[in-house]
Order: C-alpha cells, then structure tokens, then sequence
C-alpha cells in the first residue's frame, strides 16, 4: 500500500469518521489493543470483586458484562456509563445471511449448561448450528474459535437468551428465533395456567412425535425411574404444578433445587417443545448434589424415600419466615394427627411444648403404663399391608392375597394398636385431626431383615373416586361456618414391578381436561383403563380431595 502512495496514517484518518459511529464499530484486531483490554478488562474484575466484598453482593448483569470481558470480548466499542461500568455497545440487526443454517433438530436444551471445551459453566452460548455449548464470543474464546473453524456463526446466550452472529459479533433481532428461546425458557402466562387443565389439544414436536402437554415421557439417565414416577405423580398437583409455572412466585429463593424442579415443571407442561419427550439430566444434578449423593444417577432408590426427601427439602428452600412455617408444599400435602403412645415405666407426669413438631402432653397411671399424646404433622401415611400366607394352596401355585383400603386404613382410626419396637416397645394409636388437600398413602410392601429384603405381594382394593374417609375413620367436626371435605379422587399411583431390590417403577396418571388415564414408564406414555389401575400393585397414592 505504501508504493501506492498511501500510508497507514492515511488509512487511520479515513477510518477515523467509522470508528465514531457506535453502532457500526470496527472490530479491533491489533495485539497491542487487544492485550491493553484484556489487561483493563482484569483490572476492572478486579475492582468489582473489592466493590462486591464490601457491599456483600452484585448484580448478575455486571458480572456477565465482567466475564465477557475477561473472555476477551474485542468486538464493539467499550465505553464508561455515567455509573462508571464499562459498557460495549454492539450493532443490532435484523437481517442475518446465517439464519438458514440454524438446525433446529440438534438443539437440546435439557442438559447442564457447560462449555463443551473449558467445562465452564460462566457465560455459555449454544452453537445454533451443530447444538454444542461454548464459552464466551470474544477474540480468544471458545465459541469464536468454532465460529472460524467449523464455519458456523449463530449462537444464543444461554443466560440472557441473545442471538449474536459470530465472528462479525452483531446481535441478530429476529422474531423468527423466538421458538427457540421458549424451547430454552418455557414461558407462561397467568392467564395460561389458569385454564392449563382445560387444554385437550396435542401438541407436534418437530421430529414429528405427537404428545400432550404434561403427559411427556421422561428419559431414564441410567435407573432414574424412582425420580420419574415420582415427578409425573407431582404434576398433578394442581397447586403445586401453578406455583412452579411463574418463576417469579420462588424468584428469592436461592436453591438450585427449586429453580430445577420449576423448570422441569415448565418443560413438561410446554405445548411447543421441539422433542416429544423431556430429559431431567440437570433437574438429577441438582438433586444429588441437595441430598449429597443419597440419591444419585446409576444407584436405584426408593420413591416414597425421594418422595418425602424432595418435599421436605422444597418446604425447608420455600417457607417464609414471616408466615410460620408455610410454603406452597405444606399448604398442598400437610397434615395433623394425634398420636397416643402407651409405654411400660414407672409413673411420671411431664408436659412438654415442642413448637413446630406440635405439642406433647405425658401421664402415668397406676399400672406403671406411661400415655404420651402429641400432635404431629405429616406429608404422608404409610399403612401396614397384612402378611402374605406362608403356604400354596391345593393347585401348588402361591397365593395372592387381597385386602380392601378401608382395613388397612383402620390404623388411623385412634383405637386400633400399632406395636412398635423402635426407638423404644410401645403401643402407638394414631388418629387423624386434620386432612390435606392431597392425601399421599404410602403402602410398606418391603421389609428388611438382617439377610435379604422381602417384597409383600398383596393387592390392595382401592376406590378410583370417591373415596370418603369419614365412613372409616373418625374425623374432627368442622368449625361452624366450614364444611367437612372428607371425600377424595385418585390421580397419581406408583406401581412397583419385579423383584425386591431389583424391578422397576411405572405410574398411573389422570389428565383432568378428558379424566382419562395413562400409564407412564419413562418415556412410554399410553392410555389405560381406570379398571387397570386398580389390578396393580400399588406402592404409593396421591388423593385429591374435592372441592
């Protein structure tokens, strides 16, 4: 250029009127720039840790703005905000030429956010063209580097859900990307949730699967069915379904936890997802990291187990301080019984106050028997199925024993006797004083001895609807005004097939928009008979009760 007779102050000066234009900025590519950034970038990182140690916090859009920084971020201009942030400004366009290479077949979203490269899980975007996730869009990133090497150039930020085309480094405003964000993000309405049930339209996914929403099958990782029987079973929780559709409802929370199980229920219950089926990969990551590996991907568990660990940790995240204990878990499934606990000791009178646990109240009478009566609240019920027979019958083939619900459901009438060994022998008569909106009934069909873990086969008679307690078990009379909701329809029933130890878990669920029934194993979802439902083994139960 220089024979020519044009220098590179020349060319400077030309491109002087260029670089005031912000919205149309050159990208600088010099080594000298791109270090004196980096090195303010780092400086400036800095900074913001001091600021954030003192005020004890900051705000998630600075720290994106920082780590895009230290990515090396060379595209647009830097400037200072009246605030003293440092801002980039980056041209927005409607048109991109690359828009007809994004592939939406290969985009899965279900998976932890990490760079495929770095295992980085700060400021990821997902190639829009091959579905890989990489970290950062700067000079020294790794999704630049793809972008220049596979020759693919649109990606979307995971976090803030921004498409920016790649290496030019403008962000691309097309409406026509918007079924890709609510695929990454399911989004509803209240409105929409409101009238969820009513909806009895199936959806198409684009690898050409039909389903219905909230009726998707879930991917078994590796011997999950314990996590998937019992997920389908909470999404017929009305309430609890609602409250985990609007994010901003546990937006304070902090747990990793909730924000996984929210949006799964959201996936779940999408009507526009690009697969007919959902994979709860990082919904499990959060769980064996909340239970510090109790239950993990690989080692087959127990559903009531995780049943009662994933509600209890849930209240513990959700419960607001200022209302006593309350969250949307125990406003759904908690309980109260009176407990009446007879033990052989010499005579005492004790009264104890145990705040949350309820209240307990101890008296001796004169045959050296000690009475504790408390209140306790419970989640759910377990009943003790009675023992198979020991012998065949004339035919030499085993039999298979049955017992309606209502007997095994006498243990709550407060007089019939539970013996207990643990933690001390006693006598225990439970009787229930307040009844859940939904009533979860847990059946002990295994027990363990100090060899093996024996499986009881007996199947329990059980109503679909309309269920009325009061006619088996005494209940507490309502107060003036209120009306006694004693009367309960099934909607969710885990079944157990196989041997102990071993089998598998399957579950029976009700779609209310048609009262239909479905069978659901991981990702097989068919509809059955409500006669099915009740030939089965069944190891737990949700109620609904009517309104």
């Amino acid at each position: 250029m220089e024979e020519d007779g044009i220098g590179p102050e020349q060319i400077r000066q030309r491109l002087s009127p260029l670089r005031n234009d912000s919205l149309l900025s050159l990208a600088r590519y010099t080594d000298d720039e791109d270090e004196e950034e980096l090195r303010r970038a780092k400086l400036n990182r800095r900074r913001k840790d001091d600021d954030r140690r003192r005020d004890g916090g900051a705000d998630d859009e600075d720290e994106d703005e920082d780590e895009d920084e230290e990515e090396g971020e060379g595209n647009g201009n830097v400037q200072r905000s009246p605030h003293g942030k440092r801002q980039r400004l980056v041209e927005i366009r409607r048109d991109c030429p690359y828009l007809d290479t994004v592939n939406r077949q290969v985009l899965d979203f279900d998976f932890e956010k990490f760079c495929s490269v770095s295992l980085s899980n700060l400021n990821v975007y997902a190639c829009l063209v091959c579905g890989k996730y990489y970290q950062g869009r700067g000079l020294n990133s790794h999704a630049y580097t793809h972008s220049l090497e596979a020759g693919h150039h649109v990606y979307i930020n995971l976090q803030t859900e921004k498409v920016y085309c790649l290496p030019d480094g403008y962000e691309v405003n097309d409406p026509s990307l918007d079924d890709i964000r609510h695929v990454l993000n399911p989004r509803f309405s209240t409105d929409q949730v409101e009238h969820l049930d009513e909806n009895r339209q199936w959806s198409r996914a684009l690898d050409g699967s039909n389903y219905l929403p909230g009726m998707v099958g879930l991917n078994n990782i590796k011997e999950t069915d314990f996590v998937n029987v019992t997920i389908q079973s909470l999404m017929r929780v009305t309430p609890l379904r609602n409250f985990f559709l609007i994010p901003q409802n546990y937006q304070n929370s902090k747990s990793p936890l909730v924000h996984r199980f929210g949006e799964l229920t959201r996936k779940i219950w999408h009507a526009r997802n690009f697969k007919g089926q959902v994979s709860p990969h990082e919904f499990l990551q959060a769980v064996m990291k909340a239970s510090n590996k109790k239950f993990q991907i690989g080692v087959q568990s127990d559903p009531v187990e995780f049943m009662s660990w994933l509600l209890n940790t849930l209240h513990s995240k959700l419960k607001h301080s200022k209302k006593k204990n309350k969250s949307i878990v125990h406003d759904c499934f908690q309980g109260e019984l009176e407990v009446v606990k007879e033990i052989h000791k010499k005579p005492l009178i004790e009264k104890k106050e145990n705040g949350d646990e309820g209240s307990m109240e101890s008296t001796a009478d004169g045959d050296g028997i000690v009475r504790e009566t408390s209140r306790v609240p419970f989640l759910m019920l377990g009943l003790d199925l009675p023992p198979p027979p020991l012998f065949k019958d004339a035919m030499e083939k085993n039999i298979i024993p049955q017992v309606p619900l209502f007997n095994i459901l006498k243990k709550f009438d407060g007089e019939t006797v539970t013996e207990v060994v643990r933690p001390c022998i006693a006598r225990m008569r439970y009787r229930v004083t307040r009844l859940p909106k939904y009533l979860i009934l847990h059946m002990r069909r295994f027990t363990k001895n100090n060899f093996f873990i024996e499986k009881n086969p007996t199947l329990v008679n059980f109503p679909v609807k309309n269920l009325e307690l009061k006619d088996y078990i005494p209940l507490p009379t309502p107060k003036a005004n209120d009306k006694l909701k004693s009367k309960y329809d099934l909607i969710a029933n885990i079944v157990h097939d196989g041997k102990p130890g071993e089998g598998y878990y399957r579950v029976f669920v009700q779609r209310k928009s048609e009262e239909l029934w479905y069978e659901m194993q991981d990702l097989h979802v068919t509809e059955t008979l409500p006669q099915m439902v009740a030939l089965s083994e069944a190891y737990m139960q949700i109620y609904e009760q009517h309104e």
